[in-house]
């Protein structure tokens, strides 16, 4: 039997918003590797191995999913979202490669899936209707000097931007380090979009003008969303809409 890895995402929590090919892949799996939370909204089944693992232990989830393939083992690695964002695409391929040729040819798919920076941009309007970017802001695998040259620039370049991990209970403090850095970078009041579970039962979102945000306002189940400078926000009974014109003036 040949083996192979496939390297998939769940999207943000709604079962509705996983793509076919992906449940397609998870009906063909003899394993599913991943994080804890992301392996509990896959199914069990006979003959299908579940391996949760803890966060903070990507390279040895690859690792263990490609000795399994080498083994001839149908083998998903789940993330949610997409899994070339800040997920688990990366992380295999950097053990594909230290592993030379052992792992080399072995047969890799990435399967996409919805983003939560997707879903979320999608309840709140359109807020990266123009350029954006988005910045993980967790400096467990960089420097918090880069991550602010990056908020920098992007707010130089005049991008809408999305923040993933804003803010953990083990370092609380970036994120206001964030907001500071953007009020003072800015000089307008902007609007920014906290979404947080999107797509799920706790799904909420809040439309927050710069100048009035807090850093108790974002968890690491929110997707945090500023607008470019000319981000737009029409009125509405239920609930505002947010939309960045898809052309600047010259």
């Amino acid at each position: 039997m040949s083996g192979w890895v496939k390297i998939a995402g769940l999207g943000p929590g709604d079962p509705d918003l996983v793509t076919p090919q992906v449940t397609a892949a998870l009906a063909e799996a003899t394993d599913v590797v991943g994080y804890i939370p992301y392996v509990a909204r896959v199914g069990a089944r006979p003959g299908l191995r579940l391996h949760p693992s803890d966060n903070r232990v990507e390279l040895v989830r690859a690792r263990h999913a490609l000795e399994m393939a080498a083994e001839g083992r149908r083998v998903v690695i789940v993330s949610s979202g997409d899994p070339g964002v800040f997920a688990m695409a990366a992380a295999v391929y950097e053990a594909v490669e230290a592993g030379g040729a052992v792992w080399t040819d072995i047969p890799i798919d990435v399967l996409p899936g919805i983003t939560a920076m997707l879903a979320a941009a999608a309840r709140a309007g359109a807020p990266l209707g123009h350029d954006f970017c988005a910045i993980n802001l967790s400096d467990n695998l960089k420097p918090w000097a880069l991550i602010e040259k990056r908020l920098r620039l992007a707010v130089e370049g005049d991008f809408a931007m999305a923040f993933y991990n804003p803010r953990s209970k083990s370092r609380p403090e970036g994120f206001a380090r964030a907001l500071d850095l953007l009020k003072e970078a800015c000089g307008d009041d902007r609007p920014v979009i906290f979404a947080r579970a999107v797509s799920t039962g706790d799904e909420s979102i809040r439309v927050v003008p710069l100048t009035q945000t807090q850093p108790d306002m974002a968890d690491m189940r929110t997707v945090v969303i500023v607008g470019a400078s000319n981000t737009r926000v029409i009125t509405r009974a239920d609930a505002p809409v947010v939309y960045t014109p898809r052309s600047v003036p010259e």
